[in-house]
């Protein structure tokens, strides 16, 4: 399918989170931890927990703290009071937003994120306004100059679902967010080096923002990516050129 610049935005959110190093690791262990938790400690048998894991040790968390992690909740102790919650809104220009948080404190949690999107000029939805627009999906870019003929033949045969390539010679390859691990296992096999993968809130449409629109989106994303609370922020916004 040709493309847009739908994966740019993935791509500006890991090198903005990326620059938070600290308070990421500890929103990706907290991930880890209530994936197994909730799905138990062997990762080949839980797909959550592979995607947690491959999460962390792509963000140069060590693994023997993502191994503590996978015990603390494997042993039915750390992360039993967390909540998962799912916040919804709109930002400036009508931009949706989806807000994925783990709380122990659920009262605490949604002040905080309705106080950032007033402040920002957005404003919190009601359950169900703006969620189905988004789809939770595996995503596995390549750099331009990829062979786009043979990551499509490696990539369907272990599960993909379709590959999408943009306008700059990039690939992303979209995969059952439950098979990401396998289908990027096979394409490593096979001496394909993915440049990121990850699972993520894929919008079914794009927004387009203005300069302006996307300078204030990007703002309240950030005061969003703030909040201990806050695991993970999805757009379906497309910014204009330069803008992330």
């Amino acid at each position: 399918m040709a493309g847009h610049s739908k994966w740019a935005n993935i791509k500006h959110r890991k090198a903005a989170q990326d620059a938070k190093r600290g308070k990421l690791w500890t929103k990706i262990l907290r991930e880890v931890t209530v994936a197994a938790r909730l799905g138990g400690g062997v990762v080949e048998d839980n797909p959550r927990l592979r995607t947690a894991v491959d999460k962390a040790l792509g963000a140069n968390v060590p693994k023997d703290t993502i191994q503590k992690a996978i015990n603390r909740g494997a042993g039915g102790g750390e992360g039993a009071d967390l909540d998962e919650l799912t916040y919804e809104g709109y930002a400036a220009g009508g931009v949706a937003l989806l807000i994925e948080a783990m709380t122990d404190n659920r009262n605490r949690t949604v002040a905080e994120v309705r106080y950032a999107f007033g402040k920002h000029g957005g404003s919190l939805g009601a359950d169900g306004s703006v969620a189905y627009l988004f789809k939770r999906q595996g995503v596995i870019t390549f750099a331009p100059g990829a062979d786009e003929e043979r990551v499509l033949d490696v990539a369907l045969d272990a599960g993909a679902e379709d590959l999408e390539t943009e306008d700059d010679g990039a690939l992303a390859v979209i995969t059952p967010w439950e098979v990401l691990g396998a289908v990027a296992d096979a394409l490593e096999a096979a001496a394909l080096e993915p440049d990121h993968k990850e699972v993520t809130m894929v919008p079914s449409t794009l927004q387009d923002c203005d300069e302006a629109q996307a300078a204030t989106l990007l703002r309240l994303i950030d005061a969003l990516e703030e909040l201990d609370d806050v695991q993970n922020v999805y757009t379906n916004a497309r910014l204009p050129d330069g803008a992330a």
